[in-house]
């Protein structure tokens, strides 16, 4: 695309993120609890990001839009893998209002953050101790 086409389209789309941008920021200092965060530090951060790459696509040359979809793609996979890891060391640790939660699909499948602190995983228990 070339003109003015080109110009609003990229006008919109970084216009666009960075108001999803803004909104993300928003909820991650607006919100009560990690779950609800990390909501709003993923996906609207993710979504903005997206567009800003978009419009910024927009207006260079093929081979340099290439690294700004590679951006793109590693933003898409880091970000709710961090996201799912940072909640569930909140959840261990209790850093989470549990009164919030809808379901707690979590509290039979996971041990206590003490139990699993002390395991050692090459102990398997066959062994009497020494002495």
């Amino acid at each position: 695309m070339t003109g003015i086409v080109a110009d609003v389209a990229t006008s919109v789309l970084m216009l666009g993120g960075a108001a999803f941008c803004l909104l993300g920021a928003w909820g991650l200092l607006r919100f009560p609890d990690v779950p609800a965060r990390l909501q709003a530090a993923t996906k609207p951060q993710t979504i903005g990001l997206l567009a800003i790459l978009a419009g910024a696509a927009l207006q260079t040359d093929l081979r340099y839009a290439s690294g700004l979809i590679l951006v793109g793609l590693f933003q898409l996979v880091t970000a709710p893998v961090l996201a799912q890891r940072i909640s569930r060391v909140a959840y261990r640790t209790g850093y989470l209002r549990r009164d919030l939660l809808l379901a707690d699909e979590l509290a039979d499948g996971l041990p206590d953050a003490a139990d699993t602190a002390d395991d050692d995983p090459a102990d398997t228990g066959d062994e009497e101790p020494p002495g």
